[in-house]
């Protein structure tokens, strides 16, 4: 089997004497999408964090890419999503993407640009400035933002959070299209429903401990729900 593209072994992460992470063991291979439930303060936001290399663990080890300390040149091929969408409101959204097409130097950027927002759907507001978009349309522009350099790895940290069902949907409609093209993805939410239809795997995070971990097959919306209530409650 292929080196996993994430592979955590007894990682953890302080911040003072707060332990945010705490022995985190998991593995998501090439191709697989997992969704990690969790309450608010769990770690998730950290977690992606970690994994999208922006913070180094304080303890464990924890392999992107095969890589134990990965280079700068690595990020290239992860794409990350937050709750907080880190757009520039006075550009436009063609402006936007044109900015980080130039940091990641993409090839025929004009073209990618294009391309990625009629994938979600906004390139008639291409000229529009950020600061007059909906939440809704502000999250599909970051998510065109996230897969613009076309990435191997793709973080998402909350990503449901603010959206109207109709917005919600249409994300659900992009992530799918991502995976069965056979991309990686990791995900944290809430949304038990939503998030269950975009996995292949599940895990529930409380109190920076990975609590559960589902096998090959990922229970449905009712038994995930049990599992979840037994596991944050307990």
């Amino acid at each position: 089997m292929a080196e996993p593209v994430v592979e955590a072994k007894g990682v953890g992460r302080r911040y003072g004497s707060l332990r945010a992470l705490v022995d985190l063991d998991f593995k998501v291979h090439a191709g697989e999408s997992l969704a990690i439930f969790g309450p608010n303060g769990a770690g998730k936001t950290t977690l992606v964090k970690l994994l999208a290399t922006l913070l180094a663990p304080s303890s464990g080890r924890l392999r992107i890419f095969g890589e134990e300390r990965p280079a700068a040149e690595l990020r290239g091929r992860i794409g990350w999503l937050s709750h907080g969408s880190f757009l520039y409101g006075e550009l436009t959204a063609g402006e936007n993407l044109q900015f980080y097409a130039e940091l990641y130097r993409i090839p025929d950027a004009e073209a990618r640009i294009a391309a990625m927002l009629a994938e979600v759907e906004i390139e008639a507001w291409r000229e529009r400035p950020v600061k007059s978009f909906s939440r809704g349309m502000e999250q599909r522009l970051a998510l065109a933002r996230a897969f613009l350099h076309d990435p191997d790895l793709l973080l998402l940290d909350e990503p449901y959070s603010g959206l109207d069902p109709r917005a919600g949907d249409h994300l659900q409609e992009v992530l799918q299209r991502f995976h069965r093209r056979g991309k990686t993805i990791v995900l944290t939410t809430h949304d038990i429903g939503r998030g269950l239809e975009v996995c292949d795997r599940a895990a529930i995070l409380r109190g920076g401990r990975m609590m559960w971990q589902s096998g090959r097959f990922v229970p449905g919306l009712q038994e995930m729900a049990r599992i979840y209530d037994q596991q944050v409650s307990s």
